[in-house]
């Protein structure tokens, strides 16, 4: 997969979504989601971290913090709807995901009625 980035990994990363979106399919809370993906990772033995939190700092005071689903080989930011659309407050959600951490690459995933729905978003722009 030349020129994409992490490009063996996000294949084998929407691999897994589809997995546990056939094996689920729509309808449950995030959190099954997260658990089944969960399994699947530590199955495959990917290394990750899961619900990430990172302190938004600012003048030397935390203002807030942000929990990231998954980060995947310390190279993919993974982030889990149970909704059926994307909206842009997602779309900001994983793009402040990745100028924190610092990764270039995110996935946001939804778990819909009609199928996984899922975005590479690349930090400074979207694919």
């Amino acid at each position: 997969m030349p020129n994409l980035i992490h490009g063996e990994l996000s294949y084998r990363v929407v691999g897994i979504l589809y997995a546990v979106h056939s094996a689920l399919g729509s309808g449950f809370q995030e959190k099954y989601y997260q658990r089944a993906i969960r399994q699947i990772l530590e199955k495959e033995k990917i290394p990750y971290l899961e619900q990430v939190r990172t302190e938004l700092i600012v003048y030397g005071v935390s203002i807030g913090r942000y929990y990231i689903d998954f980060i995947i080989e310390n190279k993919i930011v993974l982030e889990i709807k149970a909704k059926n659309y994307f909206s842009q407050k997602d779309i900001k959600q994983v793009l402040g995901y990745l100028k924190k951490s610092g990764l270039e690459l995110g996935i946001l995933a939804a778990f819909t009625p009609d199928g996984l729905k899922f975005k590479r978003i690349l930090r400074g722009r979207n694919s």
